[in-house]
């Protein structure tokens, strides 16, 4: 028979644990209620998922939420593919928050820091990536985001995208990139890359 000291004891025992218990308890339901629209494919270093006030470790295979925020940490690499044929890869220090995607129907993503390659095929709608410094509209290409020579910029490896910020628009084609100075210029005259540069660029990610 349980004593009245071994129930009180019990019940200070489960709320105090409870009470530890209940983020976690909250961010399974928030990760088991959102809609998946992709998965990890590899990670090197650390790498996060966060949703509200939730963060979940990203490992490989682990499914990529609607409205999470990817995170990468120092030194880290992430690549996820989302739907069947769109990949990204992220370089270290970044975040990337996927607001909308459809499969085969474009999607819209912000990429808040760090370095960013997509590579997708051509969609009838386009994938709209924003950026502290510009947006950026592709419909099916590979491209780098990211910090580039102490600057912010968009290069084109396949396909074209058209870069806006400040009232200005460019279109960037294969082997084209563009600059910013700083968030709320407008992109820099489009010229082509030097090896050297795109090297440093796609290393950045891989």
């Amino acid at each position: 028979m349980t004593t009245s000291s071994e129930h009180s004891r019990n019940r200070r025992w489960l709320l105090r644990h409870g009470a530890l218990a209940l983020p976690l308890v909250l961010a399974l339901r928030s990760a088991r209620a959102a809609e998946p629209v992709g998965a990890v494919e590899d990670v090197t270093g650390e790498a996060f998922g966060e949703f509200e006030s939730a963060r979940r470790a990203l490992d490989r295979a682990a499914p990529v939420f609607l409205s999470e925020e990817v995170v990468t940490g120092l030194a880290s690499r992430l690549a996820m593919r989302l739907g069947r044929d769109t990949t990204v890869k992220l370089g270290e220090q970044a975040r990337l928050k996927i607001d909308r995607f459809l499969v085969n129907a474009g999607g819209e993503m912000t990429l808040r820091s760090g370095p960013m390659l997509f590579d997708g095929r051509p969609h009838h709608s386009a994938v709209q990536i924003r950026s502290p410094f510009a947006l950026i509209a592709v419909r099916g290409t590979r491209f780098f985001a990211g910090p580039s020579n102490d600057r912010f910029g968009v290069f084109v490896a396949r396909g074209s995208v058209a870069v806006s910020a400040a009232g200005q628009q460019v279109i960037l084609r294969e082997g084209e990139g563009t600059d910013f100075v700083a968030p709320g210029t407008p992109p820099t005259p489009v010229k082509r890359w030097g090896p050297e540069r795109v090297r440093a660029a796609l290393a950045s990610v891989s």
